[in-house]
C-alpha cells in the first residue's frame, strides 16, 4: 500500500487572497485525530491576470484512508459553509489524487 497525496487546486479572484487565506488559517480542518491522516499544507501559487493559484495538498497513510475521510462526518464538518464562499473563486476547485511512487525526506537533526 503506498502513500497517497490529494490536492485541491484553486483559482482566487484578484484581491480576496486575504480572505482566502484567513479562512484557511481560522478553519478546523477536523483532521487531527482522523486515521490514516499525515501531513497538511495550504500553496500558494502564481498570480495570472485575474486570479492567484493556490492548493491545498494532504499526505495519506493510503488511498483508501483518503477515500474514508471524505465519507466522515470529520469531512462533513470541514466542508460546512463552502458553498457561501463561492464569490472566491474563478471556478469550482480542480481535485487531483496521486500515489506516491518514491518520496525522500530530511530528518531533523
Amino acid at each position: 500500500m503506498s502513500q497517497f497525496i490529494a490536492m485541491n487546486r484553486f483559482q482566487v479572484v484578484s484581491g480576496h487572497e486575504k480572505e482566502f487565506e484567513d479562512i484557511w488559517r481560522s478553519r478546523t480542518s477536523f483532521l487531527e485525530n482522523v486515521s490514516g491522516f499525515k501531513k497538511f499544507s495550504l500553496l500558494k501559487g502564481p498570480e495570472l491576470e485575474n486570479s492567484t493559484i493556490y492548493a491545498s495538498h494532504t499526505l495519506w497513510e493510503s488511498e483508501i484512508h483518503f477515500e474514508n475521510w471524505t465519507k466522515s462526518e470529520s469531512f462533513r464538518k470541514a466542508h460546512e459553509g463552502a458553498g457561501a464562499r463561492r464569490h472566491l473563486y474563478v471556478d469550482h476547485p480542480h481535485f487531483e489524487g496521486f500515489q506516491v511512487v518514491k518520496g525522500t525526506s530530511i530528518s531533523s537533526k
